[in-house]
C-alpha cells in the first residue's frame, strides 16, 4: 500500500443516493485495509438541495476535508453540481457526470434559467471528463434508483479498485430486497467505465 492519499468528492442533490454511495465506497475501502475519512454535508437535502461527501483514503489519513484542486475524482449525480464543485478537481483528475438535470427552485419559479450545454462547457475545461446517462442505463435494469451504484462503479474502475469484493460490500450495506439489482447496476457501471 502506498503512502499516497486519494481524494474523492461525490456531489448531487438530496434524494439521489449521494451519501449511500459514499458509505458503500468508504466501507469497501476499509474492507480493503485503507485508512478512510469521510465528511458529508447535507445542505437542504430533504428539499432537493446540494449534497456533498468528501472521502479521503490511504495508508494514514488525518483529515476528511479535500482542498481545492486536490480531488482525484469528482462524481456528480447532477450536471449543475459538477460545475459548482469543479474547482476541487486536480488538473489530471477524473470528472464523472451523470447526464441528468434536476431543476433548482429559482429555475422552477422562473427567476433563472438552467444553463444550456453545461456538460459541453465543462468538457472543454476538463481533460478527463466522462458524461454517463446513468438514468437510461438504470431504467434498462428496471429501477432508476440504482443510478448511484452504477456511477459509483465507474469511479471504482477509474481508481483501480475493482478487485475489492464489492458484491460483499453491497450486500453488507443494502437490504436483501435491493442488493441483487444494485449488484447488476454495479457490474454495468464497471462495463461502462
Amino acid at each position: 500500500m502506498s503512502n499516497e492519499i486519494k481524494n474523492v468528492l461525490i456531489v448531487g442533490v438530496g434524494g439521489q443516493g449521494t451519501i449511500l454511495a459514499a458509505k458503500i465506497l468508504s466501507e469497501g475501502l476499509v474492507f480493503a485495509g485503507f485508512d478512510v475519512k469521510m465528511s458529508e454535508i447535507h445542505g437542504m437535502a430533504q428539499r432537493g438541495g446540494s449534497v456533498s461527501t468528501q472521502i479521503r483514503y490511504g495508508e494514514k489519513v488525518y483529515s476528511p476535508l479535500i482542498s481545492e484542486k486536490t480531488a482525484d475524482v469528482i462524481l456528480s449525480f447532477e450536471k449543475i453540481e459538477a460545475a459548482r464543485w469543479l474547482n476541487y478537481l486536480k488538473p489530471e483528475g477524473y470528472l464523472i457526470i451523470n447526464d441528468y438535470e434536476i431543476l433548482p427552485v429559482p429555475v422552477l419559479i422562473g427567476s433563472q434559467t438552467y444553463p444550456s450545454d453545461i456538460d459541453k462547457k465543462i468538457k472543454e475545461k476538463v481533460k478527463n471528463c466522462f458524461v454517463i446517462d446513468a438514468f437510461s442505463e438504470a431504467k434498462k435494469l428496471g429501477n432508476t434508483k440504482v443510478q448511484n451504484t452504477l456511477l459509483l462503479a465507474v469511479v471504482i474502475k477509474k481508481l483501480g479498485l475493482e478487485k475489492i469484493d464489492w458484491e460483499t460490500v453491497l450486500r453488507s450495506q443494502l437490504s436483501e430486497k435491493i442488493a441483487e439489482l444494485n449488484i447488476k447496476a454495479f457490474q454495468r457501471g464497471i462495463q461502462l467505465a
